[in-house]
């Protein structure tokens, strides 16, 4: 396995950036095949290509989640979730459900990737909260409103 990962550190430190990727230039090629076979080298380019583009996949997953948690976050104060309610914001409460959703499962994911600390996710959960209790609300407003009918 080692000598795998040596191919590996060479061939990511000789490749550049081509217009379908990662190549190799030709002085690479002929230095590595002094001590490796094509399908190798091959192998080990199409690997470091697969690191680097799961690197840039995560990068950006990471962005963009985190402006998903401030945005959908926003959404749990109570002006703003009643705009969302009321259908009077951009998106209707199943999208953004639906949303809050998939960027919760992405930051689970994510916590496995990430070098640094995660972004605060308070006001979105407490969206979420508000999205777990949808129609709830109602329900236990209409219980109260009985129970003071029958005292």
């Amino acid at each position: 396995m080692g000598r795998i990962a040596d191919l590996c550190g060479e061939v990511a430190a000789a490749a550049d950036e081509g217009e379908d990727g990662l190549v190799l230039p030709p002085e690479a090629w002929d230095r590595l095949r002094a001590d490796w076979h094509d399908e190798d080298i091959e192998d080990a380019l199409a690997f470091v290509r697969d690191s680097l583009m799961q690197s840039e996949l995560v990068e950006a997953a990471d962005t963009l989640s985190a402006r998903l948690l401030e945005a959908l976050g926003g959404l749990a104060e109570p002006a703003a979730y009643a705009r969302a309610r009321t259908g009077q914001a951009p998106l209707d409460l199943d999208t953004l459900s639906h949303l809050a959703r998939r960027v919760s499962r992405l930051e689970e994911i994510l916590l496995v990737f990430r070098d640094g600390r995660p972004p605060d996710r308070r006001a979105f959960d407490a969206f979420q909260k508000r999205l777990m209790d949808e129609g709830i609300e109602d329900e236990m407003q209409a219980g109260e409103d009985g129970k003071d009918d029958d005292a």
